[in-house]
């Protein structure tokens, strides 16, 4: 028997009867890793991506210490987005088909809050949903959770992405201090570990496929012809269109530059935003945000602007000049290869300037590797756009609102879907969300015909 088949695990028998029914026989590398910790009773932070097979692993912990004769809610799993959430209780019910009378209920917002009250009169093992809508139950006192035994944070990375962190909280306020916790999250940045240092006791850890490579950023060098006008420029986007990122930083050493060379960018097509002193706080704010939920791809900034700048997988760093000192270039090329991810790192200059390369090498004690630029003929295609489009609402905090309200709103039966919203972000007078490009019309005008707590908010797209 082999140490990845279920059969290796202390599960109830029927439990092991329906995975074999289901042709479940060898755990996937996440089930491996954390069924044994979840099995113990241990707190565990796995990292996998969906489609890794972690709602089996947490499903299993949750079905193995069941009890079917209280009607409690003994375990709570919380996600992102409805969708998420009735395909996990979809996978739940599969899993515990052979074990009688379990009753696994969604609790999501966009749907009618009267017949959730209704069913969870009648009881419940299991409870998945949304922290928006679990939070209004928890805060009516429709849902009681004294008797939970297992809280289940699936996508927490997502869910904090979405500006859940504060309903998160909450929750966690209203279950037993003696608990298990399982957090699952595909990304492991510095706000999921200060959240599981918060929630959880003592974790144990479950990584698939996380890359531990100290040489995680390839340095290259591109010279362009210094004779004529705009070849830095063509440079640029011959770089732009060669790597296509996701989520680029084109550091510039001038404020007056950093504002030319994104108006230029956008000029062309590109979905570029400009970050410098210069702008006023509001303009700023709005330009962190963009580049944050993946509405503007490009981030044109000085270095005094990024400071401080927090952003998960950048792709790519492009000095469009070379930096005065090697300290600014060490610091702006570590904003990309971080967290086990690979990162590319681009430093343009003329043939003029061979110099300052030279003085760099020299700083840094390191030779660095000299690239052609890809060919010209790459300017004949379009300019790629950004993945998202965000709406803004002109209400927030002091007006109620909170991020379970916009997503309840934008997935209304005639509105989009979950797996379509990105990011929210809820400020004091204004919110933001991020919706997928394709959808964007349709989630203004959802937005715009309904009604956020009961009242009806100005939203426009930026």
């Amino acid at each position: 028997m082999s140490k990845t088949d279920f059969s290796s695990l202390k599960l109830h028998l029927p439990l092991l009867h329906n995975l074999a029914s289901l042709g479940y026989q060898s755990m996937t590398p996440i089930q491996a890793k954390s069924l044994p910790h979840i099995l113990a009773g241990k707190d565990i932070i796995a990292q996998a991506k969906t489609g890794s097979g972690k709602t089996a692993a947490f499903g299993l912990g949750l079905l193995q210490v069941l009890d079917t004769k209280s009607f409690r809610v003994q375990s709570l799993v919380l996600c992102p987005t409805r969708e998420l959430a009735d395909q996990v209780a979809k996978e739940l019910r599969k899993l515990a088909r052979t074990i009688p009378n379990i009753k696994v209920l969604t609790l999501c917002g966009g749907m009618s809050f009267s017949p959730q009250v209704g069913s969870l009169e009648y009881g419940a093992h299991i409870v998945v949903g949304t922290p928006g809508r679990v939070e209004e139950h928890l805060r009516k006192g429709t849902l009681k959770l004294e008797c939970l035994r297992i809280l289940v944070l699936d996508e927490a990375d997502r869910m904090l992405d979405m500006g859940f962190e504060a309903a998160l909280d909450a929750i966690v306020g209203c279950v037993p201090a003696q608990r298990q916790t399982l957090m699952f999250s595909a990304t492991y940045p510095d706000q999921i570990r200060a959240m599981a240092d918060r929630v959880m006791v003592k974790p144990a850890m479950a990584q698939v496929d996380v890359a531990h490579d100290s040489d995680s950023i390839q340095q290259l060098c591109y010279k362009f012809s210094s004779n004529g006008n705009g070849k830095r420029m063509i440079a640029l986007r011959l770089l732009l269109l060669h790597y296509h990122p996701e989520s680029a930083v084109v550091f510039c050493n001038t404020k007056v530059e950093t504002q030319e060379v994104a108006d230029e960018l956008c000029g062309h097509g590109f979905g570029a935003i400009a970050l410098h002193g210069d702008m006023e706080q509001r303009e700023r704010d709005q330009a962190v945000v963009r580049f944050a939920n993946k509405s503007a791809s490009i981030l044109v900034a000085t270095d005094v602007a990024a400071r401080g700048l927090d952003i998960e997988a950048l792709n790519v760093v492009i000095n469009y000049h070379i930096p005065r000192n090697s300290d600014v270039h060490v610091h702006r090329i570590g904003r990309t290869g971080r967290a086990g991810s690979k990162g590319i790192a681009c430093t343009l200059y003329s043939e003029k300037e061979g110099y300052n390369v030279t003085r760099l090498e020299a700083c840094l004690g390191s030779s660095l590797e000299m690239e052609s630029l890809p060919p010209s003929s790459l300017l004949d295609q379009p300019a790629y756009q950004p993945q998202m489009a965000t709406l803004q609402i002109d209400g927030g905090k002091k007006q109620k609102v909170r991020p379970g309200d916009i997503l309840g709103a934008l997935t209304t039966e005639n509105g989009i879907s979950g797996h379509q919203v990105g990011k929210i972000q809820v400020l004091d007078n204004r919110a933001y969300v991020a919706v997928s490009r394709d959808s964007a019309q349709a989630a203004l005008t959802t937005l715009r015909e309904g009604k956020l707590k009961g009242r009806s908010f100005r939203v426009r797209r930026l």
